[in-house]
């Protein structure tokens, strides 16, 4: 994203403003779809919807830092490591075992196409419920056009392809139009990220669409967090010529995915950090800190997906792993030196965000 912006940028946008794209010189097409984004006279990618949603993000960042508020962040030493592993990854390849791989890349683009459903967030009335005055920040910008913004940018609008259309010519460019697993999205959804569950309220005073609503920023921001270690074990694993048959287009296109995500990232990290500089009204007539909402839904977040959240996706890959190598001539030798392979990871005792108070 760059520096902040000079204080006197602009704090207000119009939604029209904050989905504009630049001018591009060529068009971005992908699996012979065209995509958002484009190349400038240099030949350099430019994310799409940046025109005016970079520099309002700067400008709100700037904004956070002149008034003395921290902007939040997310120790990267949280981030699970990928499971199958590049190394892992790329021995099932060489051995002819594709199928592990090509769901994992399929499970991508399809989280990527839900990444959509954060247009459909309820955005309550925020100027009632937030003590402090919200102009001129990303928060009173969420409807008015950054969480639309995000959602074109995961799963297209329109006839122009997003995210999800471009992991799957990644995918289908670097192994060759791969025969996709039938059942992929049935076990995506009967286990493990794709499955639904019941949340519990943590914060019963708030005004529970306020509450949903944060809670939902806080899912987003961790999982667009941890997704940087898929984009870089992806751009690692298909831009490989040992076992890409086009390394440089398949990782050239995870690599714009990879700047592509960086709004959404700083945007989510400016609100919640806005709101941590606020105070909440309660529907008891009371507030609570905002810094402390916050908190506790990005602690129980990141607890969650360090532990059993990784450990499903984990189960679920490997169950399925295991299945597509029993047709490998020699299973166990090939399973025993995949599995030492695997990355040692143990989660981090401490999110960075536990509760400051036992009320939170």
């Amino acid at each position: 994203m760059g520096a902040p912006a000079a204080s006197d940028a602009p704090l207000e946008y119009a939604v029209d403003e904050l989905l504009a794209d630049g001018p591009y010189e060529a068009p971005l097409v992908a699996g012979q779809v065209r995509c958002h984004g484009g190349f400038d006279a240099e030949g350099r990618y430019r994310s799409p919807r940046t025109l005016q949603r970079a520099p309002a993000i700067r400008a709100w960042q700037a904004q956070l830092a002149r008034d003395g508020h921290e902007l939040l962040a997310i120790d990267a030493a949280l981030m699970p490591p990928q499971y199958p592993n590049v190394e892992q990854a790329k021995l099932l390849l060489r051995e002819g075992v594709r199928d592990p791989v090509v769901r994992r890349l399929t499970i991508i683009s399809i989280v990527e196409g839900f990444g959509a459903i954060i247009r459909d967030v309820k955005v309550p009335d925020l100027a009632a419920l937030v003590v402090e005055p919200i102009e001129g920040t990303a928060l009173a910008h969420l409807r008015g056009g950054l969480f639309e913004a995000h959602a074109r940018d995961e799963a297209g609008y329109r006839d122009e392809g997003g995210h999800k259309q471009m992991w799957e010519a990644a995918r289908d460019l670097a192994l060759e139009n791969p025969r996709i697993p039938g059942d992929v999205l049935m076990r995506m959804l009967g286990q493990g990220p794709g499955r639904r569950r019941e949340r519990r309220r943590a914060l019963p005073r708030l005004d529970e669409a306020l509450e949903t609503m944060l809670a939902t920023m806080a899912q987003v921001l961790a999982v667009e967090v941890f997704a940087m270690g898929a984009f870089d074990w992806g751009e690692r694993l298909l831009s490989d010529p040992e076992v890409s048959a086009n390394p440089e287009a398949a990782g050239s296109l995870v690599s714009y995915i990879r700047s592509d995500e960086s709004p959404h990232v700083e945007y989510l990290r400016s609100a919640l950090s806005e709101v941590s500089a606020r105070s909440l009204r309660c529907v008891d007539g009371g507030t609570i800190p905002g810094r402390e909402a916050v908190r506790v839904l990005l602690h129980a977040t990141l607890r969650g997906l360090t532990r059993e959240r990784r450990e499903e996706q984990r189960q679920a890959i490997r169950e399925s792993l295991l299945d597509s190598m029993q047709a490998h001539a020699q299973p166990e030798s090939l399973l025993e030196r995949y599995d030492a392979l695997e990355s040692a990871w143990t989660p981090p005792a401490k999110t960075g965000f536990e509760p400051e108070t036992p009320e939170a």
